[in-house]
């Protein structure tokens, strides 16, 4: 439902600046950084609002990749803890059936001498 509110807010907001580009039409002069020239208004506008989106959706894209880098690292170092920790019940699980494997022997010892 969120992603509609978006998609839905997005095409109104787009056509707001087409009536809005379409309502000026006249031709302007365009001051460049290496000279002037005339264009549409209409021209002047869309490509203003077609820059803006391009730099915020490179902007939000870096930062997307970043998160899913940071994201990806994250899971890595959780499984290696899991690992670890799994690793380390593992060890101490084997220790003690160890114990009590020792503990048997040495009762049976002691119940054998006690029987001579």
């Amino acid at each position: 439902m969120k992603g509609q509110t978006y998609i839905i807010l997005a095409l109104i907001f787009a056509l707001l600046i087409a009536v809005f580009a379409v309502i000026n039409v006249d031709p302007v002069e365009v001051n460049y950084l290496f000279g002037t020239g005339e264009a549409p208004l209409i021209l002047v506008i869309i490509g203003s609002v077609l820059m803006g989106v391009l730099i915020t959706a490179s902007a939000g894209a870096v930062r997307f990749f970043r998160l899913q880098r940071e994201n990806r690292s994250l899971k890595n170092q959780l499984e290696k803890k899991t690992n670890e920790q799994a690793s380390s019940n593992e060890f101490s699980d084997a220790q003690e059936q160890e114990a009590e494997k020792a503990e048997d022997v040495s009762e049976s010892k002691h119940s054998d001498t006690d029987v001579k």
